[in-house]
């Protein structure tokens, strides 16, 4: 057989091998700086005939890697079914096996990270191999804005259900995701934020973010919860009891207050008017008690020092 038959022969069995084998990628991805993304991928094998029917070549080695078109020889990769210890970068996991799957996982995304990669397969003795160039790009960014999208749209009343998601163009998986209303921090975490049954309260201005990523922050989602036909009413009886209420007790408080300066003029009066007879009266009483001890105790000092001196005088005659 001539060289050149030879060549056209195996150029023609690599081109039945390329259209029997395939690798299938998933779209582009897009991921924020330290979150995870996963890349979707699925092969088949090429095929060859044992016993009269097709077989699927054995796959024994899988290779991931970055920008370059067919992931061979010494190219740099970023997983290695066959490396040493395996010793891949450990933000780079391998989903997949060897029979049909090559899902690809990265976690911690980096600047590093962006790049087109593409998937390897080969067979033990490196006959039937095969890369897909078209590969799959993914993108990193430091931060996009993120949406809210609710389950429901227009007015919701008391009592009922919505499901608020915070969602964006570029994957955010394994990142926190804070929820505000009206700027006040609520204690959910998750992706979705669901409320349930609706309350009157849960009327707001709702606000999403990506916890430690700057740029995030969502736009504001007005919630506006309807208050029912009982709550209405009781909103309506409560306005009017308060207001009853502080009338009332207004009302009271100026009595009260009436009462107490009518009582003060009253005791203002009383005391003008008591004043100088009871002063009259205690000077009257003041003289009158004082006239008759003075009488008594002049008509008694002198009988008794008379009767003295006469006892003296006739005890001294006596005797002598």
């Amino acid at each position: 057989m001539a060289l050149w038959d030879t060549k056209v022969l195996c150029l023609m069995f690599l081109l039945t091998g390329a259209v029997s084998q395939r690798v299938i990628y998933s779209d582009p991805v897009c991921g924020v700086r330290g979150s995870t993304v996963t890349l979707l991928c699925t092969f088949t094998p090429n095929t060859v005939t044992q016993d009269g029917r097709e077989v699927l070549v054995e796959i024994i080695r899988v290779v991931w890697c970055q920008n370059h078109p067919l992931c061979q020889g010494s190219t740099p990769t970023v997983y290695d079914n066959k490396r040493l210890n395996n010793a891949n970068n450990p933000r780079y996991r391998y989903l997949g096996d060897t029979k049909g799957n090559c899902t690809l996982q990265i976690s911690g995304l980096k600047e590093e990270d962006e790049a087109t990669l593409r998937f390897r397969m080969e067979d033990e003795n490196k006959l039937s191999f095969f890369t897909n160039t078209t590969g799959v790009r993914v993108t990193v960014v430091d931060g996009t804005q993120m949406k809210i999208l609710s389950s429901r749209d227009g007015e919701l009343e008391r009592g009922e259900a919505v499901t608020l998601t915070c969602t964006t163009k570029c994957t955010f998986h394994q990142l926190e995701v804070t929820w505000f209303r009206d700027g006040h921090a609520l204690p959910d975490t998750g992706p979705s934020l669901h409320l349930s049954p609706l309350k009157a309260e849960d009327s707001g201005n709702y606000t999403c973010d990506l916890k430690n990523t700057v740029g995030t922050i969502s736009h504001p989602f007005s919630l506006n919860v309807e208050a029912g036909e009982e709550e209405q009413m009781s909103l309506i009886v409560g306005v009017v009891v308060g207001v009853l209420l502080a009338l009332c007790s207004l009302i009271l408080v100026l009595c009260i207050i009436r009462r107490k300066r009518a009582a003060d003029k009253n005791q203002s009066a009383v005391r003008e008017e008591a004043g100088p007879k009871q002063g009259g009266a205690i000077e009257a009483e003041g003289d009158v008690s004082y006239a008759p001890i003075q009488f008594k105790a002049r008509s008694q000092a002198r009988p008794v020092e008379e009767a003295d001196d006469a006892v003296i005088y006739s005890s001294v005659v006596g005797r002598g």
